[in-house]
C-alpha cells in the first residue's frame, strides 16, 4: 500500500478529515474531530499509529513482531504503531485502519454516531 493508498483509505471513512495538529508533515486522520489515525506519510517506511482494541493489540504485536508494535507516543494499551512497507498484507492494513476509525466513532456520543449515519 502506497502513502497515497492508505491517506486516500483513511479518508473514505464518512466524516473523515485530515489535520496537522502538530507539524505540517504529520497527518493526522479524524472522525468528528476525534483521531483514528496518525502518521508521518513521507518517512519510510510508512508508519502509522491506529487505535486498538487492548487485547487485540497484544495478540497483533506478538503475531506480526517488529511490524506491529506498542504505539509511539501514544498510550501503548490502546494504541499500535504499524509499519507499512509491503511486508504485510494491504487487507491487514485495511483492516487495522477500518477497525481503528469504528473504535472511534464507537466512542463518540450517541447524537454524533447517529449524525455519521446519515447521507
Amino acid at each position: 500500500m502506497t502513502p497515497e493508498e492508505l491517506r486516500a483509505f483513511c479518508l473514505s471513512f464518512n466524516a473523515a478529515v485530515e489535520d496537522f495538529p502538530f507539524d505540517p508533515g504529520i497527518s493526522v486522520f479524524k472522525v468528528r474531530g476525534k483521531m483514528f489515525a496518525l502518521s508521518r506519510l513521507d518517512d519510510r517506511p510508512v508508519k502509522i499509529n491506529l487505535k486498538c482494541d487492548p487485547e487485540d493489540a497484544v495478540r497483533l504485536r506478538d503475531e506480526y513482531e517488529g511490524l506491529i508494535a506498542p504505539g509511539y507516543h501514544m498510550n501503548k494499551r490502546h494504541w499500535n504503531t504499524v509499519t507499512v512497507d509491503g511486508e504485510l498484507p494491504d487487507r491487514l492494513v485495511r483492516e487495522l485502519v477500518e477497525d481503528s476509525y469504528d473504535l472511534v466513532v464507537a466512542g463518540l456520543p450517541r447524537a454524533e454516531r447517529l449524525r455519521l449515519d446519515r447521507p
